[in-house]
């Protein structure tokens, strides 16, 4: 759980942040770090705090019974709500007009509407100064739990605050499924509010943003924002389960595995005969030839060798897509399925790498063993690059196409995660197995027919798959049907 006292309390600023606030422009500063608060509890302004914070590194002693608060600098922010917006000038026409026609009445009613006029300009929304503690139940949830969150913010200030909405900033990789993540209250000095709300986990770390505190005048007419911080994270990681042995193509390593080959030795499937030579082991004689035509000769075997394997997923924007909002998205089917081809490749003796087509750096060479192993899982479970919601930052396909080739081993072929939503998917295919790395694209499913729009892109996206098929590439995707359902099949379809 995360620490109810690691709070944020933010606290009147000098004068001329309150300036720059009352203007409507950000305070830009730089967060301050934890400043000393008077010994009563009772938080100080931020340049009192800062010079106490001082004297205290002086005095060392002196400074002992002073307690401290950690104390963030938030950005400020107060602007107009037009809650009375053209009250001032009804009102005046109402009073000209009951003038003009000798009525007191109108007279009456524009005189009321120039006090509330003249109430709504008296204010300025209060500078909120408020200590805040977010706990979550579980810190290290698996995918798919359910996460309590609780909030808690006080008023340790001397001013009222009648109007107060408070907003968390939940990570945008985390779904509210129970209660919203807000309140509006009004606190009295020493008061405070609880709410909570709860998030399903998923893969990756999540981080929560400031929480913003938004204050209001007695009218409404005018409201300022805060941000505070309340440090907060929960790391969401995966187990990896293997998903059956992957079909790998012939590009292999000199060291022994699972994968057939075109040489002849050690093994346990028939390759050939040859002559003997001396030195040949005795159980690799073939005596039955022996006995019939008095020749000595040798049985070959075929070698099994271990691959040099690369899991590329695509990352890219345009590849966070799902057939309807409320399921995963094909980079999260991706990130799973190289989980499980991942725990496959390794178990079979493979060595194993991870890279991510993204505008975000993703790479982890490939390599085997145990320490490997947590280091894959790590990297598909919380590496940025593949985190569960798009980065917006921009792909530049050659750039990135340079890097990748660039660290491949000559030796390594490629296992592509991708959706197929566009060309350039397949023409990165293309291109890297031309190259000399065997590819096999491996594509979930993300579309649909339910309109003549799905059901054109349905059409595109299997007309990608032919095109590669075509090209000599293999090319396999699921969609309802697992991953590892749909690898046993495609087995089969190319054992023949």
């Amino acid at each position: 759980m995360s620490d109810p006292g690691n709070a944020a309390v933010a606290s009147e600023s000098d004068a001329s942040t309150l300036d720059e606030a009352e203007t409507g422009e950000p305070d830009r500063s730089e967060r301050a770090g934890p400043n000393a608060a008077d010994a009563d509890g009772t938080g100080t302004e931020s340049d009192a705090a800062e010079g106490a914070g001082d004297a205290a590194e002086g005095a060392g002693d002196a400074a002992e019974g002073a307690s401290e608060t950690p104390t963030d600098r938030e950005r400020r922010r107060e602007v107009a709500t037009d809650r009375w917006l053209g009250i001032a000038g009804a009102a005046l026409a109402l009073v000209g007009l009951g003038v003009l026609v000798r009525q007191p009445s109108l007279v009456l009613a524009g005189a009321v509407g120039v006090g509330y006029a003249v109430y709504a300009r008296a204010g300025d929304a209060p500078t909120p100064t408020l200590s805040v503690t977010r706990a979550v139940s579980d810190e290290a949830p698996a995918p798919g739990d359910e996460v309590r969150v609780t909030v808690r913010a006080e008023n340790v200030g001397e001013t009222a605050l009648p109007d107060l909405r408070l907003v968390d900033g939940v990570p945008p990789g985390l779904a509210v499924v129970d209660g919203p993540a807000r309140v509006a209250t009004a606190l009295r000095p020493g008061t405070g509010v609880t709410f909570e709300y709860t998030v399903r986990a998923a893969r990756g770390d999540h981080e929560w943003e400031p929480l913003t505190a938004i204050t209001r005048d007695a009218a409404g007419a005018r409201e300022r924002s805060t941000t505070l911080d309340a440090p907060t994270a929960i790391a969401c990681t995966p187990e990896l389960s293997a998903g059956g042995d992957l079909p790998l193509r012939g590009l292999t390593t000199v060291h022994h595995g699972r994968v057939p080959t075109d040489v002849g030795g050690a093994g346990v499937e028939f390759h050939a005969t040859r002559e003997y030579r001396r030195g040949d082991p005795l159980k690799r004689i073939d005596w039955n030839r022996r006995a019939r035509t008095g020749e000595l000769s040798t049985v070959e075997l075929r070698e099994e060798r271990a691959a040099t394997v690369v899991l590329l997923v695509d990352a890219r924007e345009s590849a966070y897509v799902a057939a309807d909002p409320d399921a995963e998205t094909a980079v999260e089917a991706s990130v799973a399925a190289a989980g499980q081809a991942f725990s496959a490749l390794l178990d079979g003796g493979d060595r194993v790498g991870i890279a991510a087509l993204s505008p975000l750096d993703c790479w982890l060479p490939p390599g085997s063993g145990t320490v490997h192993a947590a280091r894959g899982r790590e990297t598909l479970a919380t590496d940025p690059a593949l985190a569960p919601t798009p980065s917006g930052e921009r792909f530049y396909r050659s750039l990135w196409l340079r890097r990748f080739r660039r660290r491949l081993p000559a030796d390594a072929q490629v296992l592509f995660f991708t959706p197929l939503v566009d060309d350039t998917a397949a023409t990165l295919a293309r291109r890297i197995d031309a190259h000399g790395h065997l590819v096999t694209v491996l594509s979930p499913d993300p579309t649909t027919s339910e309109t003549a729009g799905r059901r054109l892109t349905t059409f595109e996206r299997r007309q990608r798959l032919r095109s590669l098929r075509s090209a000599g590439i293999r090319a396999l995707e699921w969609g309802d049907d697992s991953f590892p359902v749909a690898v046993a099949a495609a087995t089969r379809r190319w054992s023949r």
